[in-house]
């Protein structure tokens, strides 16, 4: 693998979710585990989601680490309502994405969604949340974002049974609004249909598809993710660690076929 800044981060990752990780009393993992799996939980988070992307261009010798540094804060903004706060900020590392691209190392364009959803669930058990998103163009390099400022709804719908499965999808989608006329426009389509299954211990399974339609390309983005994750403690500090796999179900002829992601998130549990 090249790449030096993902990496030393993916090392970074690994050793911190194993080294001097103390369990947690298993009531207390399994709640956080179920909140984990809830996008509109009250909970703070911090996940850093590593993400390792091969074979990639029309040569398939490029690749890409992408660390994903995800804080997520709920805001109480009434007796029945909070509003959830959630940023991505991409760290990106990329080498040979296509001929004569050379290798780039900076962040790329934050995505900020805002979901204002109800503190119960429905009588049914359904959990909602519904918003704006927008994008940033904060990239560092060309390559590594759009240079457009985008705006779009976001929502979320769940639910999560006594059996421990948590079932539902996240979708939003995107309309550049301004930024560099030179750039392409963007109408871009997320979607995140997601199942997860606690197993006891704070240990969950999850998989999900991340899909994204580019309505101005008409091409599919589609990778399908299976994950591990484990709700434990380094010192003091609860935590959550994660490694999985994917496989790009549907991509351009120049993306990548399969990766692999490792998530260690940071938990603070609300009072």
């Amino acid at each position: 693998m090249r790449g030096k800044l993902g990496y030393a981060v993916m090392v970074l990752l690994c050793a911190g979710a194993g080294f001097a990780a103390a369990p947690c009393h298993a009531q207390d993992a399994d709640e956080l585990a179920k909140q984990l799996s809830n996008p509109v939980a009250n909970l703070i988070s911090v996940p850093l989601q590593l993400n390792w992307d091969d074979r990639i261009g029309p040569e398939e010798d490029g690749e890409r680490f992408q660390l994903n540094v995800q804080p997520v804060a709920p805001i109480s903004i009434g007796e029945d309502w909070n509003m959830i706060s959630r940023t991505i900020l991409p760290i990106v590392s990329q080498s040979d994405v296509f001929p004569g691209a050379g290798s780039q190392t900076g962040i790329g364009d934050i995505t900020q969604s805002l979901f204002f959803s109800p503190k119960q669930p429905t009588a049914s058990g359904w959990v909602w949340g519904v918003g704006p998103a927008f994008l940033i163009p904060t990239a560092s390099d060309d390559l590594l974002g759009t240079d457009k400022w985008g705006l779009g709804p976001t929502a979320v719908v769940l639910r999560q049974t006594k059996e421990g499965w948590t079932y539902g999808a996240l979708v939003n989608h995107i309309w550049s609004v301004a930024g560099d006329d030179d750039r392409a426009d963007i109408s871009s389509t997320f979607l995140q249909p997601f199942v997860a299954k606690g197993i006891g211990k704070g240990r969950t399974i999850s998989v999900n598809f991340e899909s994204t339609y580019d309505w101005k390309g008409e091409q599919w983005t589609a990778p399908l993710n299976l994950s591990y994750s484990k709700v434990s403690k380094i010192g003091s500090q609860m935590v959550s660690y994660a490694g999985g796999v994917r496989y790009y179900v549907d991509a351009p002829d120049t993306g990548a076929e399969w990766g692999l992601r490792f998530v260690l998130t940071l938990l603070y549990p609300t009072k």
